[in-house]
């Protein structure tokens, strides 16, 4: 028998068809969730879901890793976020006063966000800087963080950047008290901004050159305490690069969407030391 699947293995068109066919088998539940996704979801661009356990356990160790803290204690924090109804009704109720309802789900799922709000909530920061952002999802939940921080007694704001004068209309009531939009070219407003930033966040216009100038720009507005988070690293190794650059260390973490066929992107950390 053995014989005989050698011989087999020999001939090339099915040794050929053989592996293509245990190939396609890495794909074929992408195929699934591809027809699911179309026929349940309204979204055309900035895809939403959540991430596997799997995928959340390795994103908890990372960020204990970077900033020090338990594991136990950054997990809390990424459950604290996962659970807070208030602010997915508040989502889903916002799209569906929206314009814009027609091109988004009325399920909340916050993705590589959960790692945002981590970090957040660890570093205490007084400002935030969000390059981009699109409907306000990583916005909220950033302000989010910003309100539970200020409940401990630390004060913090955050600021979006969008050349888009529509965007950002999820940051309304209680969320907009710690944040605010300023519109314009990302460049721009961030040559213009007088604070030192704490927690600087690059989703912005997907490309090298212009996600490289925005890290450029606030060279001079960031400390050796500065978290900064790129959104486009999976793309791009800019960040990556600026890290070498000014002496910063650099990880990535992957992401691992559940049942949903994009593949993922991520974050790209930059930061220089233990921050406790």
């Amino acid at each position: 028998m053995k014989n005989i699947l050698l011989q087999l293995k020999n001939i090339w068109i099915l040794n050929f068809l053989n592996r293509i066919s245990y190939a396609t088998t890495y794909y074929n539940k992408k195929y699934y969730q591809i027809l699911k996704w179309g026929v349940s979801s309204k979204e055309d661009t900035n895809y939403t879901y959540s991430l596997t356990s799997k995928n959340i356990l390795y994103l908890v160790h990372n960020i204990s890793i970077i900033t020090n803290v338990d594991y136990k204690k950054v997990l809390e924090y990424i459950n604290e976020i996962e659970e807070d109804d208030f602010l997915k009704n508040f989502i889903i109720e916002s799209i569906k006063k929206s314009p814009y309802k027609q091109t988004a789900d009325l399920k909340v799922h916050f993705g590589r966000r959960v790692g945002w709000y981590a970090f957040a909530r660890i570093l205490k920061p007084k400002v935030i800087v969000e390059t981009g952002v699109d409907k306000g999802l990583g916005s909220v939940v950033l302000c989010a963080a910003l309100l539970r921080n200020q409940e401990e007694g630390h004060l913090g704001k955050y600021y979006g950047t969008d050349i888009n004068p529509r965007a950002g209309y999820l940051l309304t009531d209680k969320y907009k008290q710690v944040g605010e939009i300023i519109y314009g070219d990302s460049i721009e407003t961030l040559r213009n901004f007088d604070k030192p930033i704490d927690l600087f966040i690059n989703d912005s216009a997907h490309s090298e050159e212009y996600e490289y100038q925005e890290y450029l720009t606030i060279k001079d507005k960031i400390s050796d305490e500065t978290v900064i988070l790129g959104d486009n690293s999976h793309c791009t190794d800019k960040l990556a690069l600026f890290s070498n650059e000014n002496n910063r260390n650099f990880l990535f973490f992957g992401e691992e969407p559940l049942n949903h066929w994009y593949p993922g992107a991520g974050i790209g950390i930059s930061f220089i030391k233990h921050l406790n």
